[in-house]
């Protein structure tokens, strides 16, 4: 089932990368997997909870790691010679746009994460500790 929905997926957004994926891809989705995955539940508790200022710097790391895998993916698909590839991929202009708006929200919503932590002052406050 899940084979069958993402071979659909491939062929009908022109994504040969799901399907017969780059090595550099593929270290991608490890990243995501053992980097990115475990990120997700801390983020939403520190989120979810309020007040959590620690959730800064990880939500930094996270954002700018995602940002970078996110360009180099879309450079990719805005760039690559699909023509040799085992699988069909994007051709025309068009179908690279559609296939990069599938992949942009995954660029957009850690920039946003980004911005976030960088220039809302309850993220800048940075707490001073007491002497005793």
């Amino acid at each position: 089932q899940l084979t069958e929905l993402l071979q659909q997926y491939a062929t009908a957004f022109r994504d040969p990368m799901m399907l017969q994926p780059p090595e550099w891809f593929k270290a991608f989705i490890y990243c995501e997997a053992f980097l990115q995955l475990p990120f997700f539940p801390v983020a939403a508790y520190a989120f979810l909870k309020g007040g959590c200022r620690w959730i800064r710097t990880p939500a930094i790391i996270y954002s700018t790691h995602v940002a970078t895998t996110l360009f180099a993916i879309l450079a990719h698909i805005l760039f690559h010679d699909f023509s040799r590839s085992e699988h069909a991929g994007p051709q025309t202009l068009r179908e690279r746009l559609v296939l990069l708006s599938i992949y942009l929200p995954y660029l957009l919503i850690p920039l946003l994460i980004l911005f976030t932590m960088l220039c809302n002052p309850h993220y800048k406050h940075v707490e001073k500790r007491k002497r005793k």
